[in-house]
């Protein structure tokens, strides 16, 4: 099972991310994009919007949409997936907001 601390350990492994406190809760940005987040008590975070559609379909008891105006991110249960394939998804969320250039060497480095 998952949790916010596994979100945190991945997410400031990433080149460029850090933690901010917003309503008191965190969320993990570079420079000022988010990319995953914790609001009222739920997990979001922002995926690739073909992966997102194929899990609001095949997995909708963990993936969620969320829409908010022109954004749509995905609310996670991170309580049903295992600390790897939260792992995975935080690097993508990521790897929607930094550039290519910055993404292909982290992923080249490791």
């Amino acid at each position: 099972m998952a949790t916010l601390e596994d979100i945190r350990a991945v997410a400031l492994a990433l080149p460029g991310a850090s933690e901010v406190e917003y309503r008191g809760e965190p969320w993990f940005q570079v420079g000022s994009r988010g990319f995953a987040c914790q609001s009222r008590g739920q997990i979001i975070m922002k995926l690739s919007s073909a992966h997102q559609e194929l899990l609001f379909e095949a997995r909708p008891d963990v993936f969620r949409p969320m829409i908010a105006g022109a954004l749509r991110w995905s609310f996670v249960e991170i309580e049903q997936l295992d600390a790897d394939e939260l792992a995975d998804l935080v690097r993508e969320a990521w790897t929607q907001i930094v550039s290519k250039k910055v993404s292909r060497a982290y992923f080249d480095a490791a």
